[in-house]
């Protein structure tokens, strides 16, 4: 196909829709730079502001039991495991009750397909939770488990969805996305959904008004195709949305963390991207999705310095210190943020730091974070 970068480039500082085969050509053709000024040009049409927003919340696991069996996870057991849990109330008590004192307000929830936890545990779950913690916001669950809860129900996605909004969700992740590809997902995660379904779940979550993310683990065994085709989908779904409604209000693309991983050790699967790799798709997730407000930059697996450099490629956003963070730190992601220091990270980039909510409003900073942070770097280092 005879394309030209210039044109492409041009077209995407429009905010036209790209092509898959548009998206390939760019992304193997077009100069770092190029991309990088395209991608950021874009990030202050959607966010005019010399602002990088983050949040204060925690990633807890709801259970680690798991049918799954994602070749990229070494996070799950298999029911029956003698390190099998499923969290109980005095736990999560114990975990919220921490992360209000570091100045966060939500819990990102997420946890396995246990085949023994349907819809009443989960409505019992966040209403409980909300009844305790009335200011609590709930980041829960992910299209994987939706989809995995309404086949243990026999139900569908938006009367799951319903049920769980009326206990107390208030946003879905975009979790268990990696790539939408079914090829891809048949050899990495065989026993999640399929990505049209993936798909679906956020298409119901959207008629909801339920505020959802959108992710994308790359990095292993996919194709550029696979990866802008990624990226056609959701940008689709996001089309489609209630005028009412969100939608994707933040995209979150990673690169595959391999450490033991058995996709590694069976499919020799290997996170080979680079930096420059990683600026460069933060750049294309400007281009191919310019009808999603929020880009974040991956901190946690791709580390400070090259997170700087993408909020000059497109993202606005620099995610969570994460007071807790399981399933990506199994497979060898050792990043780590203080609230301080992910606010002078900011800062270093040329930007201002503002602490936000997960609607992307700005909260102010907590008083008593500056003790509490203290105290954190201590208990690190111990």
């Amino acid at each position: 196909m005879d394309f030209q970068t210039d044109d492409l480039l041009h077209r995407a500082l429009k905010r036209d829709f790209l092509t898959a085969d548009e998206g390939i050509f760019l992304f193997e053709n077009a100069p770092t730079a190029d991309l990088m000024y395209v991608g950021n040009a874009l990030r202050f049409y959607h966010v005019p502001a010399n602002t990088v927003t983050w949040i204060i919340d925690r990633n807890s696991n709801t259970t680690n039991v798991c049918i799954a069996n994602c070749k990229f996870c070494n996070f799950y057991r298999k029911p029956g495991h003698e390190e099998a849990y499923i969290t109980t109330i005095e736990e999560y008590k114990q975990k919220i009750e921490e992360t209000f004192a570091f100045g966060g307000d939500q819990l990102l929830l997420q946890g396995g397909h246990h085949p023994d936890l349907g819809l009443d545990y989960y409505v019992t779950l966040f209403k409980e939770l909300k009844s305790l913690y009335p200011n609590l916001k709930l980041h829960a669950l992910g299209p994987p488990e939706i989809a995995h809860i309404t086949k243990l129900e026999q139900s569908t996605h938006t009367e799951v969805l319903q049920a769980l909004k009326d206990a107390g969700l208030d946003s879905l992740p975009g979790a268990g996305a990696e790539i939408l590809d079914n090829r891809v997902r048949r050899l990495i995660s065989k026993g999640k959904c399929t990505g049209e379904e993936w798909l679906d779940v956020m298409r119901a979550a959207h008629q909801l008004n339920i505020t959802t993310s959108a992710t994308m683990m790359f990095g292993h065994i996919e194709t550029n195709r696979e990866r802008m085709e990624h990226f056609v989908a959701l940008r689709q779904v996001q089309n489609e949305k209630p005028a009412h409604a969100k939608g994707f209000l933040a995209f979150i693309p990673w690169p595959f963390m391999d450490e033991d991983t058995i996709l590694k050790k069976i499919k020799r699967a290997r996170n080979q991207c680079t930096g420059d790799e990683y600026v460069r798709m933060i750049a294309m997730s400007r281009i191919m999705l310019p009808n999603v407000i929020n880009i974040q930059a991956s901190w946690l697996t791709v580390g400070k310095k090259v997170a700087q450099i993408c909020l000059h490629a497109g993202a606005n956003d620099f995610g969570s210190i994460m007071i807790e963070e399981n399933v990506v730190s199994a497979a060898g992601a050792a990043f780590r943020f203080t609230a301080d220091g992910i606010q002078k990270a900011i800062s270093e980039a040329g930007f201002e730091p503002r602490l936000r909510n997960q609607q992307y409003e700005f909260r102010e900073l907590p008083k008593n974070i500056r003790q509490q942070e203290l105290d954190r770097a201590t208990m690190i280092v111990d």
